[in-house]
């Protein structure tokens, strides 16, 4: 073929298409068409029979092609008027009783998008691949009546199967897609082998054409790539797409290439949407080569578990097996019900006043951290939510005093699920059942979430939405860097479920070097101010690193408690051995809530937390004498039952700690 723009071009070019024709065909002739630029491609079915009847079944678009092969079919074609309608029918109709046509055919024309014209291309004497959507929007079984007029039936006869013309009516719109084992990334390469799990779409509306799409199914190189066809129908365009879209995502067909994904980025691509595309749609549109692979979680899965089950965890392959001479953990008896606890507080006064509440406490409260912090610090975030849960209702029996249970965070998500190969939402609900009395407390990073980057605000709102159903009472939200509109969106989102938001203020430095001046008290009692305007029920302070000194801490939490009437919760970490005495420090000097974990989680060796046991804050003497609201004894009995892999064996070689009973 040869596009000819300019008439004295037409000798030259019809000379050199002469001798290309001869060579390739052994003959020289050539003819001149209609060259249209901007062409859709439309067809008419028709139907004849041997008594001289010849009726039309409308039209069909089929312009969606790639190398002149028809991908995506629509009937009718939905950008036709009525007029051009009756129009492309006359023509075909005529076509077909000029030749006396018998059976099934197909005249094709391209339309100029221009003009609106029509220019005849080929009549097509066979049933097409198309021709599930004439069949869905008029009802008529094109192939059960090539046989019945075969057999000598007259069309208009009920024994045709095939109305008179006036009869024939469009019902809605049908829309067809072609599923082959083409490989569009791999420029439409045919793909082979077996297909390893085949699953197709179905519902009302969605019809499937094809025998050779199922589990097990081999697919060979020798044959059309043509997998199935699947026709949606529904009374408006539209709609229809929206029906196929769907369909095309039910499909899972693993085991070979599918062009699946692109299918999808054609039917919702804009152009084709608004019916402005032509028959160069797909070699004009890259963007419909951008489509994302099918994540193809199932096959992943099931493989995962095969390889497991086989061979063994990865993380395990190698280590020792434990000792059979460790004792199996067991869990410590407290008899009595469950008594009410701060949550059941927090359900009857909201938030606000459950913060008036802890304020107007004569005793130090206390949160258990053992099941994020303290096994985090001691053991990379590795106990198993076995061991974990298990021990969630002696806490509520034993402990209904304590402020809170922190057992979630970052850490604690991302290990469960990518360490221990646990889903930490069913950590949650476990702990949640067994202690329904206490708070239960989270570490939220502010815009990350429990990730490593910032999300959307909508993802952020989303997951504290759901930790709150899960059973999340307490948000400690943070910021490493103390920026506080990094911590708004969860702030408020907190604040929508009706839930604790516990504001964190990062501690770093010293406030009484003077020669470090960046971070001086000012600093920290401004972020304090900032924070509670901000709409934080509860002012943390997070000294992660455990850089705050008992002298340091008698002055910021002073400053503090003159900054705000919100209560203040302290977290540090016992890295140099003594923060207890900053812990005791906070207490005296205004602090409401104390982080501490179980004994055998804690320690200078480990380098962790503040104890929780007699010789940390449970075991302090203050405001006016009293104690904390949490038994020593039952600490005791806690801690001596943790898991075995909490507990020193032998006397670390030099360390001066004692031994801890087996």
């Amino acid at each position: 073929m040869r596009a000819i723009r300019d008439p004295k071009d037409l000798s030259r070019e019809v000379t050199e298409a002469k001798r290309e024709a001869m060579a390739a065909f052994g003959k020289d002739e050539v003819y001149l068409e209609k060259l249209v630029e901007r062409a859709r491609h439309v067809e008419s079915q028709v139907l004849g029979d041997t008594h001289g009847n010849v009726v039309h079944l409308f039209e069909r678009d089929c312009s969606v092609q790639r190398r002149n092969q028809k991908v995506v079919e629509r009937a009718p074609a939905p950008y036709l008027s009525e007029e051009q309608r009756q129009e492309l029918a006359s023509y075909s109709t005529r076509i077909a009783k000029a030749t006396n046509y018998i059976g099934a055919g197909t005249v094709e024309y391209l339309m100029d998008m221009d003009t609106g014209k029509f220019y005849f291309i080929e009549v097509n004497p066979r049933i097409q691949v198309e021709h599930t959507v004439t069949e869905v929007v008029t009802g008529i079984d094109i192939v059960k009546a090539q046989i019945h007029i075969l057999d000598g039936f007259a069309i208009g006869t009920p024994e045709s199967g095939v109305p008179k013309q006036e009869d024939i009516r469009l019902n809605g719109h049908a829309l067809q897609c072609r599923i082959t084992t083409e490989d569009p990334e791999q420029n439409f390469i045919p793909d082979y082998g077996r297909i390893t799990a085949y699953r197709g779409a179905t519902g009302f509306g969605i019809r499937l054409d094809g025998g050779t799409a199922y589990s097990g199914a081999v697919i060979t190189r020798f044959y059309d790539p043509l997998l199935e066809k699947v026709t949606a129908w529904s009374p408006s365009p539209q709609e229809t797409i929206a029906r196929m879209h769907r369909a095309l995502r039910e499909f899972r067909i693993r085991g070979v290439a599918t062009n699946l994904t692109f299918l999808e980025a054609i039917i919702t691509h804009e152009k084709f949407r608004d019916n402005t595309y032509t028959t160069r749609f797909i070699d004009t549109t890259p963007e419909l080569f951008q489509q994302v692979k099918r994540q193809d979680r199932a096959t992943k899965l099931l493989t995962y578990l095969a390889d497991v089950t086989v061979n063994g965890h990865p993380e395990a392959k190698g280590r020792p097996k434990p000792s059979k001479e460790i004792a199996e953990p067991v869990v410590p008896f407290t008899p009595g019900d469950i008594k009410p606890g701060t949550k059941q507080k927090l359900d009857e006064l909201g938030p606000k006043k459950f913060g008036e509440w802890v304020r107007a406490q004569n005793r130090i409260l206390i949160t258990d951290t053992t099941m994020r912090d303290g096994h985090q610090s001691l053991l990379a975030t590795r106990m198993r939510t076995y061991d974990i849960a298990r021990i969630a209702g002696t806490y509520a029996r034993a402990l209904p005093n304590l402020f809170s249970l922190e057992c979630w965070g970052g850490a604690t998500f991302d290990v469960s699920m990518r360490f221990l190969t646990e889903d930490p939402w069913e950590r949650l609900a476990k702990i949640r059942e067994d202690a329904p009395n206490l708070l239960l407390q989270m570490l939220l990073r502010g815009a990350n979430g429990v990730g490593y980057k910032n999300y959307p605000d909508n993802v952020v709102k989303y997951f504290v939405r759901q930790a709150a159903k899960g059973g999340i009472d307490v948000f400690r939200v943070f910021d490493c860097l103390n920026w506080v509109e990094n911590m708004r969106v969860s702030m408020d989102a907190v604040a929508e479920e009706n839930k604790i938001c516990e504001a964190a203020i990062c501690y770093t430095g010293d406030i009484l070097n003077s020669a470090r001046p960046k971070y001086d008290l000012k600093y920290y009692t401004d972020l304090a101010a900032e924070l509670d305007k901000a709409g934080a029920h509860i002012i943390a302070v997070k000294d992660m690193a455990g850089l705050l000194k008992p002298a340091a801490a008698r002055v910021l939490f002073k400053a503090l408690r003159e900054a705000t009437d919100l209560p203040i919760h302290f977290h540090t970490h016992d890295t140099s051995g003594i923060a207890a005495a900053t812990v005791l420090a906070a207490v005296e000097s205004g602090a409401d809530i104390v982080d501490a974990a179980m004994d055998l989680a804690v320690g200078q060796y480990f380098a962790t937390l503040p104890r929780l046991d007699r010789r940390g804050p449970a075991g302090h003497r203050a405001r006016s004498g009293s104690r904390p609201g949490v038994d020593p004894p039952h600490l005791l009995l806690l801690g001596s039952r943790a898991p075995p892999v909490c507990r020193l064996r032998k006397r670390p070689q030099g360390s001066g700690i004692r031994s801890l009973p087996a």
